[in-house]
């Protein structure tokens, strides 16, 4: 496991405030593991928006952030790191964690205890709906018990009869099988085997043989792109077993068409993301950053979100104490029920500051077009796509 990097971050001279008190904000997420491709584009967007209110003049607290490695699938290891983070880094607040398990682990073990908010932007595990938080859990992407409608209807539009299904042995991965399980066959359609695979294995035949044997119209992949998932698709083709795959979110990122090649294009899927206002701005937010990243990335949408979040709410409530300030996360996401609160964009934090310190309400859009439901999550817009010519091609926003 990667150690702990702390991440630089520029201290300005902050007009109206005598003396910026330097906050510590984790960002935990898989830097290694199999979303890796991923995490840096959604660290640079977590860092440009601390840097943004930094350079704005306008808070109270100069945010410093300091990285920590999740690994994405080694609860002992994420929890080894986000106590460091907590008792040696002693961070206010955490962007992460990642991937669902790891996610579980640490708010129960490290987060819970010890007052931290966590605002994850990718974990999205129907489980941690339910699971105790003391109102400390948020997170900006939408829950797999929504996906799975999602992949459920595209399937249906597609023609689609029957499926095999595969999944990572993992908290993300059995949550979205049994979604998409069950609204697949709600509509009418047929699940011929549903079956977990470990991730990290040099090869998948025995896997991909059960799969074949059943049959179906298509194999979905419920896994990750840098590891099982990537293994189970090359597998099928090469045994010739299947020729098609349904993707969800777990499963986009550049780094999988490249690693396949051109026999994934007419693949298809969803994945979390926004057709907002918001979500164009970043995109050339990030390809202007000094620390470039792709705006268009998973889940980078997403990042920006959360660690905005934290810090507007800790403005709103003039603490650092995520006993306090978890308080005003739905307001500041929701805004007044009126629709009175003024909308904020990326690249508007530092007005957004300045609207909490003149005490008008705002309504934080974000990049992923924030609405938080229930207890702290994304209502959330999934992005169709087919995979032509190695590339991901939107068809529309659900």
């Amino acid at each position: 496991m990667k150690k702990i990097l702390l991440a630089s971050a520029a201290v300005v001279a902050l007009a109206g405030f005598a003396k910026a008190e330097d906050v510590k904000l984790g960002i935990l997420i898989g830097f290694t593991g199999p979303i890796e491709s991923l995490t840096g584009h959604m660290a640079n967007a977590a860092e440009m928006a601390m840097a943004e209110v930094n350079a704005s003049g306008k808070s109270a607290y100069n945010f410093v952030s300091v990285r920590a490695d999740s690994t994405c699938v080694d609860a002992a290891a994420a929890q080894a790191a986000a106590e460091r983070l907590v008792t040696a880094e002693g961070i206010k607040g955490m962007i992460g964690g990642d991937c669902s398990g790891v996610t579980r682990a640490v708010l129960q073990n490290v987060a819970r205890p010890n007052g931290i908010v966590m605002v994850s932007p990718s974990a999205t595990s129907p489980a941690l709906t339910a699971d105790e938080d003391d109102g400390l859990f948020f997170r900006t992407a939408p829950s797999d018990a929504r996906e799975g409608e999602v992949m459920a209807d595209i399937l249906m539009e597609k023609g689609v009869k029957s499926i095999a299904l595969t999944y990572s042995n993992s908290d993300y991965g059995k949550g979205l099988a049994e979604a998409i399980a069950s609204a697949f066959t709600a509509k009418g359609g047929v699940v011929t085997i549903n079956a977990a695979h470990d991730d990290g294995k040099a090869d998948y035949s025995a896997e991909v043989a059960a799969l074949a044997s059943a049959g179906g119209d298509l194999l979905v992949v419920a896994g990750y792109l840098d590891q099982g998932g990537k293994g189970i698709i090359q597998a099928s083709l090469d045994s010739g077993a299947f020729s098609q795959f349904g993707l969800p979110g777990g499963m986009v990122g550049d780094s999988l068409p490249l690693a396949i090649g051109p026999a994934l294009d007419g693949s298809y899927g969803q994945v979390a993301a926004s057709d907002s206002a918001g979500a164009a701005i970043l995109l050339e937010m990030g390809a202007a950053a000094a620390t470039a990243f792709d705006g268009s990335s998973p889940y980078t949408n997403e990042s920006y979100d959360a660690a905005a979040l934290i810090m507007l709410a800790m403005a709103a409530s003039g603490s650092t104490d995520g006993k306090v300030y978890k308080d005003k996360l739905l307001e500041i996401a929701n805004g007044p029920a009126d629709g009175s609160g003024v909308v904020i964009q990326p690249g508007e934090l530092g007005k957004a500051l300045e609207l909490i310190a003149a005490g008008t309400a705002i309504n934080y859009e974000g990049a992923s077009g924030v609405t938080l439901i229930g207890p702290g999550e994304s209502a959330g817009r999934y992005r169709q796509f087919e995979i032509k010519a190695g590339a991901y091609e939107t068809v529309i926003f659900r």
